[in-house]
């Protein structure tokens, strides 16, 4: 069971306060403490209150929902809930956890706060139990199983993860996407590459092997890494 989370719903529609405060209190795992009707109230709040989740209407007066996220330093982990679809692709260069579509139903909203729960467990670290990863590619999330994961590469605002099959291009950073891999199967072995434990075929002093490729080992990782291979 997870642990219990902050929720903030921003909405300037009444109803939609109604929906979400009704599904908010059908998950164990989640506890809404403020509704907020516009921006400007949601970015008072969010200065002096900490917040797990925040449910974010992008289509509201006087400041959008996007508007708000731009103007916050350190955002909560957001869900938009809109009406209007042709935001979507926009609102992933926020880094948002899934985009509901009005009017919202339960089996939909489930979807979201499971992937939320997947993505940003409370300790942190992704669940040892879990079999995938998902990670957002273009204006969509994907599943890579960690069967296939062989290695993930820094590339600038985002992360090549190279499978057998092909190569995705991620939206999350490297320290994001370290975070969410089970420790006990994927460490990192420089500021630009993790790597899969299981898939390693060879290793030297600068470099490890996967799949005939040579990936560089950093200084200060190659202890670890000496550790962990023994």
């Amino acid at each position: 069971m997870f642990a219990e989370r902050l929720c903030l719903i921003v909405d300037d529609e009444p109803a939609a306060h109604y929906v979400l405060e009704k599904y908010i209190g059908q998950n164990p795992g989640l506890r809404l403490v403020h509704k907020c009707f516009n921006g400007f109230e949601a970015a008072t709040y969010l200065r002096e209150n900490p917040v797990d989740l925040m449910f974010l209407d992008i289509d509201m007066p006087e400041m959008t929902g996007l508007e708000l996220l731009k103007q916050l330093d350190n955002p909560p982990k957001t869900i938009l809930t809109t009406a209007y679809s042709e935001f979507a692709l926009e609102s992933y260069d926020f880094g948002v956890i899934d985009y509901l579509l009005k009017p919202i139903f339960y089996p939909r909203f489930e979807k979201a706060i499971n992937r939320f729960f997947e993505m940003y467990p409370k300790s942190g670290k992704a669940s040892d139990n879990r079999s995938h990863i998902s990670v957002k590619v273009d204006s969509h999330f994907e599943d890579i199983s960690f069967d296939d994961f062989l290695y993930a590469q820094s590339y600038g605002n985002y992360v090549k993860i190279f499978t057998p099959q092909k190569t995705w291009l991620a939206t999350i950073t490297t320290n994001e996407l370290e975070s969410n891999l089970p420790s006990d199967k994927f460490i990192r072995v420089h500021k630009s590459y993790i790597v899969s434990l299981q898939k390693i075929e060879g290793r030297d002093r600068e470099t490890v092997t996967i799949k005939g490729e040579k990936i560089p080992v950093g200084i200060t990782y190659r202890r670890e890494l000496g550790e962990r291979l023994r």
